[in-house]
């Protein structure tokens, strides 16, 4: 398809707004021209007008330059129309083309983690269905969300879960407090959650989470599929797809990953 025209200065321009935004503060002129890779006086040509705008503002006292109140403004109205679901629906399709295996997305219901779209593989066994709830210890989902929720959101579905798993002397999920800590650990450690044969027997899976702006779980993209086919290495395809797709979608949805 032919490539629309559009005007170039803008997208010049823009390039100054970018900096700013994945900067941690405000910048000097020189600072914010060379990471926009243009000189300073045409740097300082564009952010007159982004002054005039309200999408920068400079301090009188630091002649730092920093995104102004109409910036705020765009990005609050962004968010406001963002709905983390349907955005993240319109990936499934080629996630689960790229992985090969079925995808879903869960959020937190009123009973724990519920199933609420998926993508299923055209060869694959159906072993979710819409507004099914995942268990926390023994699937990819609610080990996800067991990760990333308050304590006191998931306690209580976690001590139900411990002592069924107890009273069926379970062997192949976490039956302590140490050992649930460890798994949520490891879950947070590797930034995605994994099931080799708990939830049912020869199926394994990934659950990844996807943050919103206030850094809180929004939902989990989930991929699983028979253990004979389906590689359930950390650093297999599945798993790096899922986690880039998450972190696509976080990012989409204003999180920021703060740094290290």
């Amino acid at each position: 398809m032919k490539e629309r025209a559009g005007i170039q200065s803008v997208e010049v321009g823009f390039a100054l707004l970018q900096v700013l935004a994945q900067s941690e503060g405000a910048l000097m002129l020189r600072d914010l021209a060379l990471a926009a890779g243009m000189s300073a006086a045409k740097a300082h040509r564009y952010l007159v007008s982004f002054q005039r705008l309200g999408l920068v503002h400079q301090d009188h006292a630091s002649t730092r330059y920093d995104l102004g109140p109409a910036a705020l403004q765009l990005g609050l109205a962004a968010l406001t129309r963002l709905d983390p679901v349907k955005l993240a629906r319109e990936r499934m399709a080629s996630l689960m083309a790229e992985i090969g295996h079925t995808v879903a997305l869960a959020v937190w219901g009123n009973q724990g983690p519920t199933i609420v779209h998926w993508q299923e593989s055209p060869h694959a066994m159906t072993v979710l269905r819409l507004g099914d709830v995942m268990p926390l210890l023994t699937s990819a989902t609610g080990r996800c969300f067991a990760a990333y929720l308050p304590r006191d959101v998931t306690g209580p579905m976690l001590k139900a879960e411990l002592a069924r798993a107890k009273q069926m002397k379970r062997h192949d999920v976490p039956l302590s407090a140490a050992e649930v800590q460890a798994m949520l650990e490891e879950v947070r450690h590797q930034g995605l959650a994994r099931v080799t044969d708990a939830l049912l027997p020869g199926v394994a899976g990934f659950a990844a989470p996807v943050f919103d702006s206030d850094s809180h779980l929004a939902l989990a993209v989930v991929s699983l599929g028979p253990t004979s086919s389906f590689e359930a290495a950390w650093n297999g395809k599945p798993a790096k797809a899922l986690l880039l797709a998450a972190q696509q979608l976080s990012a989409e949805l204003g999180h920021r990953v703060a740094p290290t």
